[in-house]
């Protein structure tokens, strides 16, 4: 038998840079674009189911703004207000205050959840401490228009009397 010779199989190559770059171009796109949660919505233990409106289309600033939240919670079902506010300085300022009832561990929070009476007093700080203070209501529309009156009577004795709603967009 004659032996058969075998070709030799040239080798084979692959240029990996262009993946690599490809790879590190999609990596960096993803980075810029996420939208990462802010310390108030990590710290959120309710969600908020809100009305749906068409009439204003602008949004809410992103500084010197106060949240006021009502919702309810998950676990229990009872309704809260919840108050947060945008500016850390301001944060800092107000919820230091010997006027605000507040325990001391909360201090550090970013978003407390307080009573009416409470919520009247962070709301007259947070006017002492920043005029230019914008304010949100943010509330789930399953709770009863009690609590909305009740934030109003609050926020009118505090002398906050331009607010906005948050409103989910109608399609």
């Amino acid at each position: 038998m004659g032996g058969r010779i075998k070709k030799k199989r040239p080798g084979f190559y692959l240029d990996m840079t262009p993946l690599v770059d490809i790879a590190f171009l999609l990596l960096t796109f993803f980075m810029f674009t996420a939208k990462f949660k802010s310390d108030t919505e990590n710290e959120q233990k309710f969600k908020i189911t809100r009305p749906v409106a068409s009439a204003d289309t602008s949004k809410l600033p992103d500084k010197d703004l106060a949240t006021i939240k009502i919702g309810i919670d998950s676990v229990t079902g009872d309704t809260s207000y919840y108050y947060s506010l945008s500016n850390e300085t301001d944060r800092k300022i107000v919820y230091s205050s010997d006027k605000v009832q507040i325990p001391d561990e909360m201090r550090q929070k970013v978003i407390l959840k307080v009573d009416i009476k409470n919520l009247e007093a962070l709301l007259r700080q947070t006017r002492m401490a920043n005029i230019r203070m914008r304010f949100a209501i943010d509330a789930d529309k399953r709770i009863a228009y009690k609590w909305i009156e009740d934030l109003m009577e609050a926020m009118r004795k505090s002398n906050a009397t331009v607010f906005n709603f948050v409103t989910d967009r109608q399609n």
